[in-house]
């Protein structure tokens, strides 16, 4: 069943998003959903809001986000980036 994972960061830059995605793919970011290290993502948004920045992810499911997670995890703990992820099961998804 896919999810929604929503990840608020308080304080959070356009530039340090940017240097997770960096960090992630080797330099060029993540600009298309095949830059992605593990498979599964489904669509992916990421942009400010008024308390810093803010991403949304649909996964095709919670296993899949996970196996994200132990990638990207010690990314974001090593830049010290703030925040904790929200999943929602999905009810409708259009693409």
């Amino acid at each position: 069943m896919p999810i929604v994972m929503v990840h608020d960061s308080p304080g959070v830059t356009q530039e340090q998003y940017e240097q997770v995605g960096a960090r992630l793919t080797d330099g060029h970011g993540l600009n298309s959903l095949g830059d992605w290290p593990v498979e599964g993502i489904l669509a992916h948004t990421a942009g400010p809001t008024a308390a810093g920045w803010r991403v949304i992810d649909v996964w095709e499911s919670e296993e899949a986000f996970e196996r994200f997670g132990e990638v990207i995890g010690p990314v974001l703990q090593e830049l010290d980036y703030p925040g904790q992820p929200q999943i929602f099961e999905v009810h409708n998804f259009v693409k």
